[in-house]
C-alpha cells in the first residue's frame, strides 16, 4: 500500500473543472477545495499506475500551476 497526500495549486477560476478531472482519475481521492485554487487529494496505488506516475499527470493537467507531495506512506500490506 501507497498513499500520498498532494496539494495541487490551480488557477482560482480553473479550480471547478480540475477538481472533477481529478476525481474521476483512478486512485485519486479530492478532500478539499479553497476558493483560492488549491486542491487536497490523496493519491494510492492502482493496478495501472504507481502513485509517482499519478503525480506526473496531475502536475501536466492543463490548469496545474504545482502539485506538491506533502506525505507518503508505504506499507508492504
Amino acid at each position: 500500500m501507497n498513499i500520498s497526500s498532494i496539494v495541487v495549486h490551480t488557477r482560482p477560476q480553473d479550480t471547478s473543472a480540475l477538481q472533477g478531472e481529478l476525481a474521476d482519475m483512478s486512485g485519486v481521492d479530492v478532500h478539499g477545495v479553497n476558493e483560492d485554487g488549491r486542491i487536497v487529494i490523496t493519491i494510492e496505488d492502482t493496478p495501472d499506475n504507481s502513485p509517482s506516475d499519478t503525480l506526473m499527470n496531475v502536475q501536466n493537467m492543463k490548469g496545474v500551476l504545482s502539485a506538491s507531495l506533502i506525505y507518503n506512506y508505504c506499507d508492504d500490506v
